[in-house]
């Protein structure tokens, strides 16, 4: 715990120091912007480093271990093609099942997509990566590796939907389901989302929740597809509910609550606001009507990432002094305090973050995948 809050607190010191909107010249490179890249090099390294390192920390660290062994001699797996093909020419080129590689291999490119997005998406770097770092969706990297390194990616694909690019945007989320097929639940969604939402459209949006909410079994069916690994497994008895997503729901309501505050300056002619502020509509809706499908958090995060973009982007552009400050310290503060109730479930089956271990300090006798798990 204090090491997490020590990593937090170091790597937002840091982020305060660099400015993504910098003053360029015509020929050569401005002071801020070499800092800029001793800032984020300094962020990259600290972050990298300790998921790189870790040893068994992630819910489901084992079973990627046991995953990878199958990949590697061809056994049968239900995970992805693309997922399958890194991980055999990992181990190939490593000449060994070095499941340590193929961690370390994810941490890297999911971080620098995550980073990468924040400095060129978000109207203050230093905000969004405090929410990333408060809101525990760094440490969430640890787990699920495929599904994070899918979320990065579609968190970068948002430039070319608000630009209506919308081949590109394809064409990255086709490459994002070769790893995590969920994620090709984004194309309708965002492609609605970025449009201004009349009224017609919200009648749509809340008949298909209730539409969701009858057809359960239909939609249960279309879930397993997206997730066959949970066939017949007992996730499929786990469902939380609505009270069990009370955390999320809140969540969500207190980012629209912010948002109607100063809905006309920040949102309604922004098109980058416009389409996390539909997101972030999207995400009540689903929270509500399909809080019986189990595994709605996975869909429900392609839909909640954004507010990390989305809350820089009302406060910094909010006019009055007085409100933008107040409502600064408003969100710094619930930030703090989200992040120290996610360190208080960290160790919690289902997330399992903490207690902390890296393999840098186990005996080499120790890391052999075969007898570990």
């Amino acid at each position: 715990m204090l090491l997490y809050s020590a990593v937090a607190a170091v790597t937002i010191l840091l982020a305060c120091m660099v400015c993504n909107h910098p003053v360029k010249i015509a020929h050569g490179v401005t002071r801020q912007q070499m800092l800029n890249k001793v800032y984020l090099t300094a962020i990259f390294s600290v972050l990298f480093l300790l998921s790189a390192l870790r040893l068994e920390v992630g819910n489901d660290y084992g079973t990627y271990v046991t995953t990878c062994h199958e990949i590697y001699n061809n056994g049968y797996v239900v995970t992805e093609p693309g997922y399958n093909f890194v991980v055999k020419a990992l181990y190939t080129l490593s000449g060994k099942e070095d499941y340590l590689l193929m961690f370390a291999f994810f941490a890297f490119v999911t971080i620098l997509l995550f980073l990468k997005s924040f400095f060129d998406q978000s109207d203050n770097f230093a905000m969004t990566f405090f929410l990333f770092m408060a809101l525990g969706l760094y440490f969430r990297t640890f787990n699920t590796v495929r599904y994070y390194f899918a979320l990065a990616i579609t968190l970068y694909s948002l430039r070319y939907v608000i630009r209506k690019e919308y081949g590109k945007f394809l064409l990255l989320i086709l490459f994002a389901a070769l790893f995590h097929k969920s994620v090709l639940i984004v194309i309708p969604l965002y492609i609605l989302a970025n449009r201004p939402l009349r009224r017609w459209q919200m009648i749509l949006m809340a008949s298909c929740g209730a539409a969701i909410f009858v057809f359960q079994d239909f939609f249960m069916k279309i879930a397993l597809k997206l997730y066959p690994s949970y066939v017949n497994t007992p996730y499929l008895e786990q469902t939380t509910g609505i009270i069990g997503n009370l955390t999320g729901i809140g969540r969500c309501i207190a980012v629209l609550l912010l948002c109607l505050v100063a809905y006309q300056e920040t949102i309604k002619d922004n098109a980058d606001n416009r389409l996390y502020f539909n997101l972030n509509l999207m995400a009540i809706l689903l929270y509500l009507c399909g809080s019986f499908i189990p595994l709605l958090s996975r869909f429900i995060y392609y839909l909640i990432a954004p507010h990390i973009l989305l809350i820089p982007g009302v406060i910094f552009r909010i006019q009055d002094k007085k409100k933008k400050k107040m409502i600064m310290i408003f969100t710094v503060v619930a930030g703090i305090l989200y992040f120290l109730l996610f360190l208080k479930t960290a160790s919690q089956e289902g997330v399992r973050v903490l207690p902390y271990r890296s393999w840098l300090f186990y005996e080499k006798e120790w890391l052999d995948a075969t007898d570990i798990f």
